[in-house]
């Protein structure tokens, strides 16, 4: 059995997690996905790709009262979501759905009906298997890679997402750059009124990741709202502090 660690703190403290100790750990991605959904959601909040539940867990403190679910593929990481739930004091608003969102037999089963949330949140697996140099480490590999290699990999993932989504519903998402023409593409047609975000390290840095909001059924035209500056010399901007301490949400 791979090795725990000691329930870590997250969002200043305001969460607890258990992790493994070695391996992919939550950090800056799933705080900024959480701080980038919508300050108010009526209705359930899905975060599709949870792993441990980093990102779903932070949007529910967030967020008082909000009934969330945390859909993981992964036995094991679900367990670990389902125990961070209690440890956390979840367990009656949030539910770990333990499927492959790309199979709708399979998720429909468990209790995920296509069209029951209001919000989608998602960091899908960033790396193409074809083209990436991939962890030796199982866990790894398998937050960080598609299981299939192409664009099309993207493509069903999204489509997965906005099929959970009421017509009207909120997606978003996190990823690289380079995904961008990729994401676009794949909601051409079924989400609109985009809002995009790019993440810089630094004022002076090319970014590194993008953040995209995006309304199910909408023909809104794409706007770009300022960057998000994360660092300051060698610390976080005041805002990036705010977002990490969860005292301030993304303001887009």
């Amino acid at each position: 059995m791979a090795e725990l660690a000691e329930a870590d703190f997250f969002l200043g403290r305001q969460l607890r997690l258990r992790q493994l100790a070695h391996g992919h750990r939550a950090g800056t991605d799933a705080v900024l996905l959480a701080a980038a959904a919508p300050a108010q959601i009526d209705g359930l909040a899905l975060d599709v790709g949870a792993g441990v539940g980093a990102a779903g867990l932070a949007l529910a403190r967030l967020r008082p009262g909000i009934a969330f679910g945390l859909v993981e593929n992964d036995a094991a990481t679900a367990a670990l979501a389902r125990e961070n739930l209690a440890l956390n004091q979840f367990d009656q608003r949030g539910t770990v759905y333990e499927t492959d969102v790309l199979d709708a037999p399979e998720r429909r089963a468990i209790g995920l009906a296509d069209g029951a949330a209001a919000l989608v949140i998602t960091n899908p697996p960033f790396l193409d298997p074809a083209r990436a140099r991939l962890s030796p480490d199982a866990g790894k590999r398998a937050a960080h890679a598609m299981t299939v290699a192409g664009p099309q990999a993207l493509a069903d993932w999204l489509a997965a997402c906005l099929a959970l989504l009421r017509d009207g519903g909120t997606l978003v998402l996190i990823h690289r750059p380079d995904a961008l023409p990729a994401i676009l593409a794949a909601l051409e047609g079924r989400a609109g009124a985009q809002v995009l975000i790019s993440v810089q390290p630094r004022v002076d840095r090319a970014a590194t990741r993008i953040l995209l909001r995006a309304q199910k059924g909408s023909r809104g035209p794409l706007t770009i709202a300022p960057p998000l500056v994360l660092h300051e010399g060698e610390r976080f901007t005041a805002y990036a502090d705010a977002i990490h301490r969860g005292t301030a949400l993304i303001d887009w």
